[in-house]
């Protein structure tokens, strides 16, 4: 024990001092700022927690939340909803109120995360694969959208080949969307800056304007100062149990974006010409309301954590992505073990490590959406809950463990103490 806390010691002397954690706490700190200003703008009070029933019209929990998102996302509008029951639903919601059959969406991040392969139709059901009908389950392909792609180059958006496929072909006209997925996901490469996405934007809209550019913000959300909204994303799109939803609230996804974009949505989320003007909000809303007034300080927790973890098993002589000292752009930790049983014990010490089910031995197991066996570590007061100290990993080669969130710098700290301790004899 004596020689991690002499590790863990060493790491948190040069994150201090080679001003890592002020980089992180002056972000937070200018998030917060926006938050609260949003919060007073729109005089939020009790009377928006109040709970509302039925048909829900005139719902001033409800619509105050949405304003209120819209300004603290840098967009023009917003709805949020406790009955998205997850960032993978609320792509699904966004991406079926944008496209239409005969439509291309093009995905500029290369292959999405698996979960959302179900929704385009790249993957099909096991459970269907010898049903009459195959796999018409109502993905977008099924609805006659069609799907193409583009890697990235050198870890970056390939923007020359993204401007060939906009205009140089003769069904050009046919692409609507172009999708970004921010985060890494599953795949061993950078997260994209919100800088970097401002760019794709200004290239698609000088050369297409009527292209809707929708963004995956999952794992993204207030890492940086600015939100893709701020750059001209048309649609921003995640999950309340992840960042901006601080750990508080227990259930919810959010759409933000244009007005035409958000509203096109909006009716593809209850149904034409009713959009967000009816949906009760059954009291969910003081908890979204508390978890995004926290989101910021939360966000900024788990990003230490996230440091702590990549100096720690650097040092240790693991490769880690991002490096400590890098910029970030996601709250997510990758570690490569290279070994199967490395990272079966480092997910089953951050299981030990957690406040929530720490007498629970993960294994892996099938899960759905996912190729692969996943393993997965979350002691979490919200099943689920990605904000809070969690990692997972693809049972596959290189063997990669990904890490994210933490409620508190502090309890992350006591996670991977328990983790160096299950998994590495120092």
């Amino acid at each position: 024990m004596t020689d991690i806390h002499n590790l863990i010691a060493a790491a948190e002397k040069e994150l201090t001092e080679s001003g890592v954690f002020a980089r992180i706490d002056e972000t937070a700190f200018k998030n917060q700022k926006k938050v609260l200003d949003a919060f007073q703008r729109h005089k939020i009070s009790d009377t928006h927690f109040n709970y509302a029933t039925g048909y829900g019209y005139n719902d001033k929990g409800r619509d105050a939340l949405d304003l209120v998102w819209a300004d603290v996302f840098e967009s023009e509008a917003a709805f949020v909803r406790s009955n998205i029951m997850s960032g993978t639903h609320a792509i699904t919601i966004g991406l079926f109120g944008l496209l239409r059959p005969g439509d291309i969406m093009l995905s500029v991040t290369g292959r999405p995360y698996d979960t959302l392969t179900g929704t385009i139709g790249l993957k099909e059901p096991k459970k269907l694969k010898n049903r009459i009908g195959g796999g018409n389950i109502g993905s977008l392909m099924d609805f006659g959208v069609e799907y193409r792609q583009i890697e990235l180059r050198d870890n970056q958006l390939d923007l020359p080949t993204i401007a060939e496929s906009m205009s140089h072909y003769e069904d050009s006209d046919r692409i609507k969307v172009i999708f970004v997925q921010k985060s890494k996901g599953y795949q061993d490469r950078a997260t994209l800056s919100g800088h970097e996405i401002g760019e794709l934007v200004q290239l698609v809209k000088w050369i297409r304007p009527d292209i809707y550019v929708a963004v995956d913000n999952c794992y993204g959300e207030f890492v940086e100062e600015r939100e893709p909204g701020f750059y001209g994303a048309d649609m921003i799109i995640g999950s309340l149990i992840k960042n901006p939803g601080g750990g508080i609230a227990e259930c919810g996804g959010y759409i933000a974006g244009t007005k035409e974009a958000v509203e096109l949505a909006a009716h593809r989320y209850s149904s034409p010409l009713v959009g967000t003007e009816i949906g009760a909000s059954l009291g969910a809303t003081r908890n979204m309301f508390k978890g995004l007034f926290f989101a910021p300080h939360v966000v900024a927790q788990s990003l230490k954590t996230a440091c702590l973890a990549a100096y720690i098993y650097n040092d240790l002589g693991f490769e880690v992505n991002p490096a400590y000292d890098e910029l970030r752009f996601d709250i997510i930790q990758t570690i490569k073990f290279g070994d199967e049983q490395k990272l079966v014990k480092f997910i089953q010490g951050i299981q030990a490590g957690s406040a929530i089910d720490s007498h629970a031995l993960p294994e892996p197991d099938d899960m759905p959406g996912y190729d692969s066996k996943v393993i997965m570590a979350s002691g979490s007061f919200t099943q689920g809950s990605s904000i809070e100290i969690s990692a997972d990993a693809p049972l596959k080669p290189p063997y990669i463990a990904f890490m994210q969130g933490g409620l508190t710098y502090e309890s992350g700290k006591l996670c991977l103490m328990r983790a160096l301790e299950t998994e590495i004899k120092i």
